[in-house]
């Protein structure tokens, strides 16, 4: 049986009745994937970016999860309803196709090895590294493209965010903030102060533990990172709350 964090994570509206409901795509089959030589350095496709009506001021990074790429994210930004003039660009990076062991060394995309169902033991601490330069190399490219590094956001979801949280702990000067979605932390190293994190998770999540995720706000506020923590009643997936309060915090975060 394969599992997948990110597909688990995919967002779409729900329109039913009050819109209360948590989003979540559980019967997906995960697309085949395109495959590459996983034998040398990750091979990274160019990224989905959204850009603003105007001239860009702005920008969030967006890492998807698990078997996911992309797309998965794109149709959550105009349910943010954030308005035009915040000239917010998105960036929709694709991890690299790999095989990933506890998935019987399926290719699929992922941003490191999982190894087994407890997610943080025999991390792959090399994979993460991998990913965290090419998320790097994506925040070098807006920082040359006029977006100053105050008004850069990162976000993840489950794999996504373990990158987004272990890159912005390992910069000297830390971003205007990370989102940190239905996630954990790679490991309790960096340095958190002045970073802002949203930090949300699922009460019924069966893929990252709510203990695993509560471990990871102590470890981040431990490390001097200021925490705003959001918990739904949701599985591994988005809550349309949790969209209100990601605009919100966007705004405050990017204004």
């Amino acid at each position: 049986m394969r599992i997948s964090l990110g597909r688990f994570g995919q967002w779409r509206s729900i329109k039913e009745g009050r819109n209360t409901r948590p989003v979540s795509f559980l019967g997906d089959i995960i697309r085949p994937p395109v495959l590459q030589d996983t034998s040398m350095s990750p091979q990274y496709d160019p990224p989905i970016v959204l850009e603003p009506q105007q001239p860009a001021r702005a920008c969030v990074i967006w890492l998807h999860g698990l078997g996911a790429d992309g797309n998965d994210f794109v149709p959550i930004v105009p349910e943010l309803r954030l308005p035009d003039e915040m000239a917010i660009r998105f960036v929709f990076p694709h991890a690299p196709v790999q095989p990933v062991t506890i998935n019987g060394g399926y290719p699929m995309r992922a941003w490191y090895d999982i190894q087994e169902a407890d997610l943080q033991r025999r991390l792959d601490l090399a994979g993460v590294a991998d990913s965290v330069a090419y998320l790097q190399q994506l925040i070098d490219a807006q920082l040359a493209a006029d977006i100053p590094l105050e008004r850069l956001v990162l976000a993840g979801f489950s794999q996504g965010g373990v990158v987004a949280l272990e890159c912005a702990l390992q910069m000297p000067r830390k971003p205007a903030g990370v989102l940190a979605l239905s996630t954990y932390l790679a490991r309790a190293r960096g340095e958190g102060q002045g970073l802002r994190v949203f930090q949300a998770h699922g009460t019924e999540d069966p893929v990252v533990p709510m203990s695993t995720a509560l471990q990871a706000r102590t470890q981040l506020g431990a490390l001097g990172a200021d925490v705003d923590w959001h918990e739904y009643p949701m599985p591994h997936s988005v809550h349309p709350t949790e969209i209100t309060e990601m605009a919100g915090w966007l705004r405050a975060r990017l204004a």
